[in-house]
């Protein structure tokens, strides 16, 4: 059986301001004070379709 798998759907939903905020409010956190360096993509999966 062949298993088909969508690509680029994301999250089915469009972006909050609260989803963004969320990433910020994260980063800005001491849960984040050994993240350097990095690009966080906040866009519900949207930006791994080519």
């Amino acid at each position: 059986m062949l298993r088909v798998y969508p690509i680029g759907r994301g999250l089915d939903r469009l972006g909050l301001p609260s989803d963004a905020a969320n990433a910020v409010a994260f980063l800005v956190s001491d849960r984040a004070q050994w993240i350097t360096g990095q690009i966080l993509s906040v866009s519900g999966g949207y930006s791994m379709v080519s």
